[in-house]
């Protein structure tokens, strides 16, 4: 395994500025990774589908190259996880559990051409000031590295319960790509390179995005 870490200067709003570190997390990151999960992911985001021990463990375990964390003010404020898996199309007829094996990645294939993002998060207090482009941006530097064809992952359509009752999942991404509608999750990852395949229905539990999430692609120019 060639071990990841980076060092960036970020700044924020008023005089805040520091140096966030992107780097492998480890088991002794374990506490840190499930508490950051309860702060990024609250109610009514099901608990059960906050990361444990076991999954964190399989994580660092079976493809150590795709755990990373950020770290900042001397804590874990970001992270983002992934496995390799064999895609010859992007297709919208999976979910997440059958994907990452519901987080454990027990399916990881190291022959594989795909890299997926199992979970992409940020602490709500360090949010808009770069660390998920940070975070996607070294996970793209991973897919180059490794040889692999592209980066795929399915993003949360966070803002969709707003406008579930007047418009269908795909005009809710239309209207997104267009600039007509901001989503915090899509949105986001539209700006850090990601494009969207389409939506995957039943993809997730997940009450704000109607169980539905955008499948979304980066290709390795270098492939």
């Amino acid at each position: 395994m060639k071990k990841c870490r980076k060092t960036v200067l970020l700044t924020g709003p008023g005089n805040w500025r520091a140096e966030v570190v992107i780097r492998n997390y480890g088991r002794e990151d374990f506490a840190g990774m499930i508490e950051l999960q309860r702060a990024c992911f609250p109610p009514p985001f099901p608990s059960e589908l906050w990361w444990n021990e076991q999954q964190l463990l399989n994580h660092v375990t079976l493809f150590p190259e795709g755990a990373l964390c950020a770290e900042a003010d001397g804590k874990l404020v970001g992270s983002i996880t992934g496995l390799i898996v064999q895609m010859k199309e992007v297709d919208l007829e999976h979910s997440w559990a059958e994907v990452t094996d519901s987080g454990y990645i027990r399916n990881h294939d190291p022959s594989g051409n795909t890299l997926y993002v199992v979970d992409i998060a940020v602490h709500p207090d360090y949010r808009k000031l770069g660390i998920g482009k940070w975070l996607l941006q070294t996970m793209y530097e991973t897919v180059v590295l490794l040889g692999l064809e592209r980066l795929v992952g399915g993003g949360r359509m966070s803002g969709y319960h707003k406008y579930a009752r007047r418009m269908s999942p795909e005009a809710y991404l239309d209207a997104v790509v267009r600039g007509e509608l901001d989503d915090p999750v899509i949105s986001f990852l539209l700006r850090s390179g990601r494009l969207p395949v389409g939506v995957a229905r039943d993809y997730l539990e997940d009450e704000e995005s109607c169980n539905c999430a955008v499948i979304m692609e980066w290709r390795n120019p270098f492939y």
